[in-house]
């Protein structure tokens, strides 16, 4: 007898939608937006079509975000050109998942620039 995967994914564009506007809880919450996304891809990424690759970009913006934060720190003491990094993080922390949630809904795969590869 010969056992045949059939798990069948779901496309669900909404919750894809929804994973990347949570990272828009890092403004209202301060740690939301790492946690929450975390868990939406480890509990769906298998029964939902595209969540992989899209929690796992969503991941890689989040921990390149942290660095560029922890790195710009020591940057304020240069002149201020931290201030001018952490300027920049903010504003892309706050423009890029909302753009991708657009592309998440329209089904087209996320694009994050400046982001690190971890995952």
């Amino acid at each position: 007898m010969e056992l045949v995967n059939t798990t069948v994914l779901r496309k669900d564009n909404r919750l894809l939608a929804i994973t990347h506007l949570s990272q828009l809880l890092h403004y209202i919450t301060g740690f939301g937006g790492f946690l929450v996304p975390l868990i939406i891809w480890l509990t769906s990424r298998k029964s939902v079509e595209g969540m992989d690759e899209h929690g796992r970009s969503i991941i890689n913006l989040q921990l390149s975000l942290l660095l560029y934060i922890i790195l710009s720190i020591p940057a304020i003491l240069l002149l201020g050109l931290g201030l001018l990094t952490l300027l920049g993080v903010g504003i892309l922390g706050f423009v890029l998942p909302i753009a991708n949630a657009v592309k998440a809904a329209n089904g087209e795969p996320p694009s994050y620039f400046l982001t690190i590869k971890f995952l």
